[in-house]
């Protein structure tokens, strides 16, 4: 009886171990490892956007002034297109100044430029100056905000939908971490966004107003380099941002924490995280080249083809034996060849599963030869290989 008792005790431990084993094999180790007081989160690679970790990352929530990071977006789009300068002087609406919440205390009729106004928005969070830039870029609120929802849409993201520019309370006014963060790596295409976000404190009005950054992972977090926090009593306390180390650029969202302060404790231990457990590989430097290709008809006989800027992925510390690069590319192609113009690509494989996909471009510009040209390159041609003969 006794040795009955002792087998089973043995079957049974046997079976915990294995279901242990098996249950752990199938859910990533890091929602074994990570609890947040975040009503959902998210951690990903700001080069590839893999996941490192995530929460409910698709809940849709109130992201309070985490919106501005659109408003910016949009913003860094037209002048980008030449719509809008960072110069140019925008006057301050009876609409603008009605704004509460966070604001610069615009008076109607007040002029700054487009650059002090986006200053007060990525560094003081101010609502009213949100609205007098949307009318600026615009002409009107409204506008601005469905080119906000349009780019949205293009960036693919299903659980975001804007009501304004600056994250007051509104119905109906919503996002997740997953679309923040898909936001914050598309931000992070235009130095500007970045250049702003992460300035800690400005002197506004010729030094009269002081605006202070009240994301304090600046200060508090080394390798931040800014983005956006808010709070609203709906939304509790929100942060996107970002951090980069020895190559290793993160981006973490937190939405709904309920505790003062609890956006930044929660993204530190997250990043904290992420940095403990990955590390970042590169595979090509910016501009470097990747292989050539014959151009037929041109006024050069080759070009090179490179890749416009550095290209790595962030890889599980211990785990990088298994990731491998390949490269493809027409051996020959005909003029014209316009410089940056796609013309192969390189895949990062990680055993056969495939982790980003980058553009090999062309690094030069090749014009089409003129039929003068192309005789006298035939006559070359004939007579370099009778020389040979």
């Amino acid at each position: 009886m006794h040795t009955l008792k002792k087998m089973i005790s043995v079957l049974i431990s046997l079976v915990i171990a294995v279901s242990c084993f098996f249950m752990y094999d199938v859910e990533p180790l890091m929602a074994a490892n990570i609890e947040t007081s975040a009503g959902s989160a998210i951690l990903i690679d700001a080069s590839s956007g893999k996941v490192l970790y995530e929460k409910d990352a698709h809940k849709r929530l109130a992201p309070a002034s985490v919106t501005k990071l659109m408003t910016l977006l949009i913003a860094a789009e037209a002048l980008e297109s030449g719509k809008v300068n960072l110069k140019d002087t925008v006057t301050a609406s009876e609409r603008a100044c009605s704004m509460g919440g966070s604001q610069i205390y615009l008076e109607v009729g007040e002029k700054l430029s487009l650059e002090e106004m986006l200053i007060s928005i990525a560094v003081g969070s101010a609502n009213d100056a949100c609205v007098a830039v949307a009318e600026h870029i615009n002409g009107s609120l409204e506008e601005f905000v469905h080119q906000m929802n349009e780019k949205a849409k293009k960036l693919g993201l299903v659980d975001t939908n804007f009501i304004n520019d600056n994250g007051l309370p509104a119905e109906g006014h919503y996002t997740s971490a997953y679309d923040l963060a898909i936001i914050a790596k598309e931000s992070l295409k235009y130095p500007l966004i970045s250049k702003l976000t992460s300035i800690k404190e400005y002197d506004l009005r010729g030094g009269k107003f002081k605006l202070y950054n009240t994301n304090k992972l600046l200060w508090w977090y080394e390798g931040t380099s800014g983005l956006k926090t808010g709070w609203t009593q709906e939304a509790k306390y929100c942060l996107a941002s970002t951090v980069e180390r020895n190559g290793l650029k993160l981006i973490c969202v937190v939405m709904a924490v309920p505790e003062v302060r609890g956006h930044f404790a929660e993204s530190m231990k997250l990043y904290n995280y992420g940095f403990a457990n990955y590390s970042y590989k590169k595979f090509a430097e910016a501009g470097s080249k990747q292989g050539e290709t014959t151009v037929q008809k041109g006024t050069a006989e080759k070009v090179d083809l490179i890749v416009d800027k550095a290209v790595g992925i962030s890889i599980e510390k211990g785990k990088d034996k298994d990731y491998r690069m390949e490269i493809s590319y027409d051996q020959t192609i005909h003029a014209p060849v316009v410089k940056g113009q796609k013309l192969g690509q390189m895949s990062i494989y990680n055993g056969d599963e495939l982790q980003i996909e980058v553009d090999l471009v062309a690094k030069d510009d090749v014009a089409k030869s003129s039929l003068f040209g192309l005789m006298k390159k035939s006559l070359q041609n004939t007579y370099d290989f009778g020389k040979a003969s």
